[in-house]
C-alpha cells in the first residue's frame, strides 16, 4: 500500500525547505508505516517555539538557544497506525529509515533526532546548508 500526506500534514510543513518537503513526500510513497506531520512540527515562530520550550516538549527556548524549526529547516513526524497517532519507538524507527533514505536519494544531507548523543528526539528531522 502507498500512503499520502493528508491535508492536514501538508499545511502544517508550509514555511519549511522545499528540501524537506520532498524528502518527506518521497519517503511516505516508500514507507510501509503511514505518517503525518504534527501541528506543531513544521515552522515555528519563536513565540511557539518558546511555548513548547516552557511545557518542557522541547530543549530550544526560542531565544538564546534556537530551534532549526524556527529557520524551516526541520521537521516532526508521527506514525498514523491504527486510525491514530503513534511515537512507538518501532514505527519512528521505520519511518526514519525511509527519510533518511529518500534524502540519500535526492541527495540532500538529513539528520535524524534520534541518532544523537543524549537526548533522543525520534520524531525530529532536519536539513542543513
Amino acid at each position: 500500500m502507498t500512503f499520502q500526506l493528508g491535508k492536514n500534514s501538508m499545511k502544517n510543513m508550509e514555511g519549511i525547505d522545499d528540501r524537506l518537503i520532498d524528502i518527506v513526500e518521497l519517503a511516505i510513497t516508500i514507507s510501509p508505516i503511514d505518517f503525518g506531520i504534527p501541528s506543531s512540527g513544521g515552522f515555528r515562530t519563536t513565540e511557539e517555539q518558546a511555548k513548547l520550550y516552557t511545557a518542557g516538549k522541547s530543549k530550544c527556548d526560542g531565544r538564546n538557544n534556537k530551534s532549526y524549526h524556527q529557520t524551516g529547516k526541520a521537521v516532526d513526524v508521527f506514525g498514523y497506525v491504527d486510525g491514530k497517532a503513534s511515537w512507538d519507538t518501532l514505527h519512528l524507527t521505520t519511518i526514519a529509515t525511509c527519510l533518511l533514505q529518500a534524502s540519500s536519494q535526492l541527495g540532500h544531507e538529513l539528520q535524524w533526532g534520534g541518532l544523537w548523543r543524549g537526548f533522543k528526539d525520534l520524531p525530529h528531522f532536519q536539513i542543513r546548508d
